[in-house]
């Protein structure tokens, strides 16, 4: 009890700063609005009665993931209702997409009161967490008011076990309250163990991410903006880039013109409130740049094509041959992104020496020798020329990068099968 009170009251002093960020007005960011309320638990019930699986997934990124498991749960059961809450208004915009199979709400605060109303509000049978976003005062009011809990895709990266060991306190307060844990490697599990979770309560199921699944309308998107871009030009993407990566990014373009006059980049910041930074940054090294969203036609001389849309990543992976995945160039801060995206589609792909948010996807890439670790903006550039002037070679390593993908399928029907869906009426008064 002492425990979570004073992890309650940091919580309290630090929910300001927090809010800040989270409500603060940026351009392309979606506003929160009026919503602004489900952030501490006062929400509208759902529109149809009965008791949903409730799912977590903070932000776009884990929205994504979880989606292809969001499907086939309904497609399983369609009479049972779906919520779906994120942290963020940009994983908000993203869920409106599956608007068809679940509701939306803004997840709550750590705040007992706010967890603790939202809950008798929405009354869920479940609650199902993406990855390893865990609240102690979250968990500790669904195991009071008895829903259970389970994690799926968990992750430990042995950064974050060292971390948590060092406050073991704030972790304990967590072990007792997940009913299960589906971990994505033996490695995951056994770091969970020794900090304290039940071995009865974890089951390893592998990545969820690996059951990717293309589109056809993503397919052929893709295929038409390429044409569009110029098909017989040699075109790379650099995808979801931070601040003080682009610069890298250009650099290695700037060098890649030398011998590739025709070349083209696609640049995909990963934040929509950069957008028109990164519009400058390109325009102040001279490059000949179209926007996307602006609409005129298409230049081939343009050099970057700088991709200021959201929601569109697959289809512009496949306008390109090959993909470098951002996130990975500016030391320990991000930690890389998802290169499953590209794997699917057949790319060869790129990543700085920074991976460790994706270290068993990153890794198998690397062995297979479908994925090459660039440390600075010559080594890009130097296998981008590679690369392109070997098409056999470029063809080989988006072979492999599929096949990763294809070898490791399945997690989601591994996970399916732990996740027992109750068919009676629930109550929390």
């Amino acid at each position: 009890m002492i425990i979570r009170f004073v992890y309650t009251l940091l919580v309290t002093l630090l929910s300001p700063f927090f809010l800040y960020s989270l409500y603060k007005k940026k351009e392309g960011k979606p506003a929160i609005g009026k919503r602004w309320k489900e952030h501490f638990g006062i929400t509208a019930a759902l529109k149809v009665k009965g008791n949903p699986i409730w799912i977590h997934a903070v932000s776009v990124g884990e929205v994504l993931a979880v989606t292809p498991l969001i499907k086939q749960l309904h497609s399983r059961n369609p009479t049972i209702n779906l919520l779906l809450t994120t942290t963020t208004s940009t994983g908000a915009e993203q869920a409106a997409k599956l608007s068809d199979i679940v509701e939306h709400r803004y997840m709550p605060l750590d705040f007992n009161f706010a967890v603790k109303r939202f809950i008798k509000t929405i009354q869920p049978q479940q609650l199902i967490i993406m990855e390893t976003e865990l609240w102690p005062n979250t968990l500790h009011q669904c195991a009071t008011l008895n829903v259970p809990v389970t994690v799926i895709n968990a992750r430990l990266s042995e950064r974050s076990f060292l971390r948590y060991q060092k406050v073991q306190w704030v972790f304990n307060l967590l072990a007792k309250n997940i009913n299960q844990l589906l971990c994505q490697t033996e490695e995951d599990a056994q770091r969970f163990l020794k900090l304290g979770i039940k071995k009865e309560n974890i089951q390893i199921t592998g990545s969820i991410k690996f059951d990717i699944s293309i589109s056809n309308h993503d397919l052929e998107k893709g295929n038409e903006l390429r044409e569009y871009l110029g098909s017989d030009r040699p075109v790379w993407i650099a995808a979801s880039t931070h601040q003080g990566e682009d610069e890298q990014v250009l650099a290695a373009h700037m060098q890649l013109l030398k011998t590739m006059p025709d070349a083209l980049l696609i640049l995909v910041p990963r934040h929509p409130e950069r957008f028109n930074t990164v519009s400058e940054l390109i325009e102040t090294h001279y490059f000949k740049m179209q926007r996307r969203s602006y609409s005129q036609k298409t230049n081939e001389q343009i050099q970057v094509y700088l991709a200021d849309t959201m929601g569109e990543m697959l289809l512009l992976i496949q306008a390109a041959d090959i993909c470098f995945m951002g996130g990975s160039l500016i030391g320990d801060k991000v930690g890389g992104h998802n290169l499953l995206e590209p794997a699917a589609l057949s790319k060869p792909c790129l990543t700085g020496p920074s991976f460790f948010n994706f270290t068993l996807i990153t890794q198998q890439l690397i062995a297979n020798k479908s994925c090459t670790l660039c440390n600075n903006s010559r080594e890009i550039s130097e296998e981008l020329e590679r690369l392109f002037n070997t098409p056999s070679l470029m063809k080989k390593q988006g072979i492999k990068a599929l096949e990763i993908v294809a070898k490791n399928k399945g997690s989601i029907i591994r996970s399916l099968s732990h996740i027992q869906v109750i068919q009676r009426n629930c109550t929390y008064e």
